[in-house]
């Protein structure tokens, strides 16, 4: 008898392969990073269809048991806003609510129970978000750094907005404007790499980062990828969203002159040879932390879905192991429980 494992995987790439579930491609322009059909990564990525299904094999054979639930205890948000300095607020996965001198930021909202484009089947999360949607804060601006199902859903998306008294503004990379328009959400702005749109004194870069895109197979790599830096008064804050290691985090720091804060991701990194173009593991979050001058980075990316082969603690354990090897104190990279905020720059009135 098959197991969910492998009745989960054939049913997804079954779905991936007759492209039913794919997202609208961008049509635009050519540039340094778009050759008029699909986007490419400076350092180039590639995988087949050959090494997707030797994936799969090895997800069915190898991938370390995660429990089925975790309690978590929701919390309340501290702070409806924060008038002068930053605060931010871990939600799950790489859902971070960003309270910055006076703007509200959501960061790539996930609440749906699977990052899947179907409600039985794909990647389930084993813990509640750690703030309940009625209980966030009205949302200013929301932040989507590429179109992955664990990254951008639409179900979280159109609920949380038809919450809001006035429509957030919705900031991401080329070609998923066509998406959110499909699904009524029609306040949103799309951005090439090093692109700004100011909102109320702050400015967001729709930055570079290593990635790839796509909701099925027939639409990969056809909108844009990328991380956002965030220039407030309270200081520059990076948003990485999901990305594989490479000379952009130098190049950010190049340019923005260090970060107060950095997001960044530290799961679904193994195998190796499969993620290391596309995710970072909790070393190269380390060297990614330094590279970019943080003053202070935050974990994300670990411990809602198991997409990956490694066991549900692993990453924290690697990340702990990471810092002690290269020299910076546990409380420069911290791990935030589901719920937990941070006041990470106090400026009294």
């Amino acid at each position: 008898m098959p197991t969910t494992k492998t009745i989960t995987l054939f049913l997804l790439i079954g779905v991936f392969l007759a492209g039913c579930v794919a997202a609208p491609g961008y049509k635009g322009a050519k540039s340094d990073n778009f050759d008029g059909r699909v986007f490419t990564n400076t350092t180039a990525t590639e995988k087949t269809i050959p090494d997707l299904l030797k994936l799969g094999w090895q997800f069915m054979t190898k991938a370390a048991p995660w429990p089925k639930h975790l309690e978590v205890l929701q919390q309340q948000v501290p702070q409806t806003r924060l008038e002068r300095g930053l605060s931010v607020t871990f939600v799950n996965h790489a859902t971070m609510l960003i309270q910055v001198d006076g703007l509200n930021i959501l960061t790539d909202p996930v609440y749906s129970e699977r990052a899947s484009p179907f409600s039985f089947v794909g990647p389930k999360r084993i813990h509640q978000p750690g703030i309940r949607m009625e209980d966030l804060p009205p949302i200013d601006v929301i932040l989507i750094s590429h179109n992955h199902y664990d990254h951008l859903d639409t179900a979280t998306l159109t609920k949380l907005v038809s919450m809001q008294s006035s429509p957030p503004r919705i900031l991401t990379g080329l070609g998923n404007k066509a998406l959110l328009d499909d699904i009524g959400l029609s306040n949103s702005h799309e951005l090439s790499w090093e692109e700004a749109e100011s909102i109320r004194g702050t400015t967001f870069t729709f930055s570079e980062s290593r990635h790839r895109s796509g909701r099925g197979l027939s639409d990969q790599m056809r909108t844009l990828w990328g991380s956002f830096v965030i220039e407030t008064p309270s200081g520059n804050i990076y948003f990485a969203g999901d990305t594989g290691y490479d000379q952009h985090f130098r190049a950010a720091k190049e340019k923005f002159g260090g970060f107060v804060l950095s997001i960044l991701p530290i799961g679904a990194y193994e195998p190796r040879w499969f993620m290391k173009d596309v995710h970072l593991n909790p070393h190269e979050a380390v060297q990614a932390h330094s590279d970019l001058n943080s003053n202070l980075s935050v974990a994300i990316h670990f411990g809602t879905f198991q997409l990956t082969l490694e066991g549900v603690d692993q990453p924290v354990t690697d990340l702990k192991a990471a810092l002690k090897k290269q020299q910076f104190d546990e409380d420069r990279f911290l791990i935030l429980q589901p719920g937990d905020s941070r006041l990470i720059v106090d400026i009294q009135k």
